[in-house]
């Protein structure tokens, strides 16, 4: 027995240094978002030239012109996407020279037809678009729709007039003078990173609207044609907002975020080894499974790692010991019960089944809202966060119960099974906490009402400290040694904007808001005085009216559809009394987030949504545990005919999880504090919510929500206070025991 044990635990430690060292080369090649690389990002509003509405085919041609703009930037792993109907945002990681980058982006697309010998001939006036076309064989072409059909002529009669091999009508892109030339040889024209597109022979004048042929394939016309389109588009870019992040400033950023993740893992692990024993620490180590897949996946669909995502990576871990804690606790009781260690194993894994896959659905729920309705780093939150669910369910769910069902099989610990999960203290079953959270139910409501209705007061007067997402302007971030407050004021005055709020975040950093929304000129005017005066790291963030109000409005429709979505799943899992009480209770969490929010002044920016939304995820997850232990409990009761019964159920049902919640919560905000401590300021608004959060859920979750049920449910029942009650906690008969098959005689 003890030889398959140690045979099993250094298989299980060289799977995770096989597996460590597959990924590691890999996640080498991660790419990093601004916020951890620094460089530059910009949201364009497309807008046509002569008024009328935007197209698709606008939009589409205006993106080609930005991606053409940034590959001569040669930016390694530029992010540029198409945001709605009318928006474009490019993102350019690491790069530095953050004047060249806004300059070469705004260029304006040229297409111009020129001869072999770079003369210009015309300019894409002349024709009015183009488009996939085939030949007379089916083969793909360029049709061109001549718009000035004069000038068109007069330039092909002339082309057409020189001799074989000079007769080539050559299609420029932003062509430079003294930068571009022909090459006569014809190997470079058509390429992907040559500025010239193509070069057709023209036999005849003409007048009307041609083909170009040549050897194309469907996707080579295609992109010629877009491009020749894209040097005539009518469109114009206005710039609603920006961040300029310092390289040497990101680069920090991702050093402190690396060793707070690191701190936060071990004591996770340690935590839960301390806690179960040798499943906790097995559990523990599948953690680094579950990060290598995450991560694995997320490189392989081509993520960039921000630190958002690093926070859905936290939460992640969160929900993946959760899964964890709810499994060891059901296998505890069964020992409690006095079943075997096998037995308890395979009744701790079957019942805690469906807590844990409501729980995992919900919180899916609100990842997809997010992801619908988030815009650049929310869906990147909301990306990871969903990557997580998925990676819960297969290693911390199907992996971590196949090995410690290998390790159950040994028998190693059949007759010590407190080794294997401890459920024992000083040879005696735990003590089981106890709450009577009916009794306290109206000590509950009003202390919760008074804090709530204070609270709300306050923020109706004070309201919320409003990041620069929801109110517009720009937030510089500067970083120099020996900079004070007073020398920053006086810089500003100097240069001619007023500060709205000035304050020093801690001994290198000062955080600096301006209600002027700094354009092209502005942002280079003081990174430039900075840079020259202190040699200072500056991260700039600009955004418009325009864009705060549509962060408002999406952040709007996400909670209200993910409540919405709750409603709808629970009643369709449970009934409808489970999810009003669960709603109810998400209110209380995010009021009590916000009120806090307001109390102590913490910047509420964008990410702050994505924090709503996933302590709406996180608490649901609980209160579903509470709710599935309520229900498990009807069921093994006869019948339910007074209130007192339910108190009963409700009761035992609180008490049963209680350790569970308080478990999952330390769980959970372990990573989060060591992100708080440790980690950058670029988080702390979503961790301190996370936070907040996380203990106004544990109390809504394990008392609150089943109190919310109790009063709904109660009022079908009469009110019997002299009925004789009847204990409704698990007897050893209710527990399924395992069928132990009879043995056959065997003849000889």
């Amino acid at each position: 027995m003890k030889k398959k044990f140690v045979k099993r635990i250094v298989i299980f430690f060289v799977v995770i240094i096989l597996f460590s060292l597959v990924y590691i080369p890999l996640l080498n090649d991660m790419k990093f978002g601004l916020d951890l690389k620094g460089g530059f990002e910009v949201l364009y509003q497309v807008d046509r030239t002569d008024g009328k509405k935007l197209a698709s085919d606008d939009l589409n041609s205006t993106y080609d012109v930005l991606k053409r703009n940034v590959d001569s930037l040669g930016v390694s792993e530029p992010e540029i996407t198409i945001e709605g109907n009318d928006r474009i945002r490019v993102k350019l990681a690491g790069i530095t020279d953050i004047e060249g980058a806004r300059e070469a982006l705004s260029n304006v697309a040229n297409v111009s037809f020129r001869d072999v010998d770079d003369n210009l001939l015309m300019d894409a006036s002349v024709i009015s678009g183009a488009r996939l076309s085939y030949d007379e064989e089916g083969n793909p072409a360029i049709a061109l729709e001549v718009s000035d059909k004069e000038k068109f002529l007069e330039a092909t009669t002339e082309i057409s007039q020189k001799t074989t091999g000079e007769n080539l009508m050559v299609i420029w892109y932003n062509f430079e003078q003294g930068v571009n030339s022909y090459d006569k040889d014809g190997e470079t024209c058509g390429q992907e990173d040559s500025m010239c597109l193509s070069a057709a022979t023209v036999s005849q004048g003409f007048s009307s609207d041609v083909i170009i042929t040549g050897n194309f394939d469907k996707e080579e016309a295609e992109s010629l044609a877009t491009s020749i389109n894209a040097g005539s588009i009518s469109t114009k870019l206005t710039e609603v907002s920006s961040q300029n992040v310092n390289a040497q400033y990101g680069t920090n950023v991702l050093v402190k975020t690396f060793i707070a993740g690191i701190i936060g893992m071990l004591l996770v692990i340690l935590f839960m080894s301390i806690l179960y024993k040798f499943s906790g620490f097995i559990s523990g180590i599948s953690l680094l499974l579950y990060m290598l897949l995450v991560m694995g996946i997320f490189w392989l669909i081509g993520g960039v790692l921000s630190l958002p995502s690093i926070a859905a990576l936290v939460l992640g871990i969160g929900m993946a010991v959760d899964s964890c804690v709810i499994t060891n606790e059901r296998i505890k009781e069964g020992l409690e019960q006095g079943l075997s260690l096998k037995e308890a194993f395979k009744y701790g894994n079957s019942e805690s089944w469906t807590s844990i896959f409501d729980a995992n659905v919900t919180t899916l729920i609100v990842a997809i809202i997010l992801f619908i309705f988030g815009e650049s780093s929310v869906k990147g939150f909301a990306t990871m966060l969903m990557i997580t669910i998925f990676a819960t369910m297969f290693i911390m769910v199907f992996i971590n119960r196949v090995i410690l069902g290998s390790f159950v099989k040994t028998k190693v610990f059949d007759n010590k099974p407190n080794s294997f999960v401890r459920y024992l203290k000083n040879g005696k079953p735990r003590r089981k906490i106890k709450i009577n959270a009916i009794k306290i139910l109206k000590k509950c409501f009003i202390i919760t009402g008074i804090y709530l209705v204070f609270g709300v007061i306050y923020l109706i007067i004070n309201g919320l400290n409003l990041g620069i997402d929801f109110r517009a302007g720009s937030d510089v971030t500067i970083e120099a040694d020996n900079l004070t407050v007073k020398k920053v004021e006086k810089d500003f005055d100097k240069l001619g904007y007023d500060i709205v709020s000035i304050e020093k975040q801690d001994n290198n950093q000062i955080y600096v808001r301006l209600n002027t929304e700094l354009k092209e000129k502005g942002i280079n005017k003081v990174n430039n005085y900075f840079d020259e005066k202190y040699d200072a790291k500056t991260e700039i963030n600009v955004v418009t009216n325009v864009v705060k109000q549509d962060l408002i409005k999406n952040a709007f429709y996400s909670v209200i559809i993910a409540a919405i979505a709750i409603i709808v799943y629970i009643s369709i899992r449970f009934k409808f009394s489970y999810a009003i009480s669960s709603i109810v209770a998400l209110v209380h969490d995010v009021l009590v987030v916000m009120i806090l929010f307001s109390i102590f002044k913490i910047e509420v920016n964008v990410i702050f949504i994505a924090a709503i939304l996933t302590i709406i995820g996180y608490s649901i997850n609980n209160t579903i545990v509470v709710f599935d232990r309520i229900r498990e409990n009807l069921k093994k009761t006869s019948s339910i005919k007074t209130k007192e019964d339910l108190k009963l159920i409700v009761n035992e049902s609180i008490s049963d999880t209680f350790t569970r919640s308080l478990y999952t919560t330390i769980t959970t905000m372990i990573p989060v504090i060591c992100l708080i401590v440790l980690g950058t300021s670029g988080i702390l608004p979503f961790n301190l919510a996370l936070m907040f959060g996380l203990v106004a859920g544990c109390y809504s979750s394990a008392i609150l929500a089943g109190e919310l049920w109790y009063l709904i449910e109660s009022r079908k029942l009469k009110d019997n206070k002299n009925t004789k009650v009847i204990d409704v906690k698990i007897s050893d008969e209710k527990v399924n025991k395992p069928k132990k098959k009879k043995k056959k005689a065997k003849h000889k």
